[in-house]
């Protein structure tokens, strides 16, 4: 899969640290059995060696990520997320209409390290995430998502968890969206294969808030990258 130039993923940038725009399908680190395959820590190595990334998204996941130029910038950030002093925002297009006010859900999920990722009340570890509806739609909810803890899959599976299973998501049963199921009278050429809005789940990391290596709040919000901007334009077009 062909990504963009580094230089244009890039949202903010100073002596210190470089925040991009992941892009969905771009892994942030190596993965097991990925030899030789593209990712952000190697593209963002060719364009300054000593970048270090500072967290994670899933691969299928878009959005703000940090990236340290430096040793002492890597220990700042590495230092606030551990502190949880980092101000995550996600959103994410979910199935139904659900109606989340400042919803909080705290529920311990155990990753066995298979990556299969559950709630367990007796040897999981602590997982918090705060939910807002942003806009409904007939069959869907846009929701933003504040993850206070960042333990793998949480947005996922706490929201599966009030069954509002993010649209594309089938790990946690969540459904492909075609377009035909919410445009009336959309017609598909005879040999052609519908194919769905977002070929992904539709989960995007939209704002980050930090301090700084000179304790200066660096706050950040990402735009939508071109399928989840599609996606909540059809949505606004055919489902409100």
């Amino acid at each position: 899969m062909k990504f963009p130039k580094f230089e244009s993923l890039i949202l903010f940038e100073n002596n210190d640290i470089i925040i991009v725009n992941k892009p969905p399908f771009l892994a942030s680190l190596d993965e097991r059995g990925a030899v030789g395959e593209v990712n952000l820590l190697r593209l963002a190595k060719q364009y300054w060696a000593d970048a270090q990334i500072c967290h994670r998204l899933d691969k299928e996941t878009s959005g703000a990520l940090i990236i340290a130029k430096t040793p002492e910038a890597y220990r700042t950030v590495s230092m606030q997320f551990e502190r949880r002093k980092v101000d995550k925002t996600y959103h994410a297009v979910v199935q139904g209409h659900v109606i989340f006010d400042e919803l909080t859900v705290d529920l311990p999920i155990l990753n066995d390290g298979n990556r299969k990722v559950r709630i367990d009340r007796e040897d999981g570890k602590r997982a918090e995430t705060i939910f807002n509806s942003l806009k409904y739609y007939k069959h869907f909810t846009l929701v933003s998502c504040k993850p206070i803890s960042g333990r793998m899959h949480q947005i996922r599976i706490h929201l599966a968890t009030q069954r509002a299973v993010i649209v594309g998501d089938d790990l946690y049963k969540g459904k492909p969206l075609f377009l035909s199921e919410i445009k009336r009278g959309y017609r598909l050429s005879k040999n052609d294969e519908e194919q769905p809005i977002i070929k992904r789940f539709a989960l995007h990391a939209r704002r980050i808030v930090f301090k700084g290596v000179d304790g200066e709040t660096i706050e950040i919000t990402a735009p939508y990258p071109k399928d989840m901007e599609t996606l909540i334009k059809l949505l606004d077009k055919f489902d409100s």
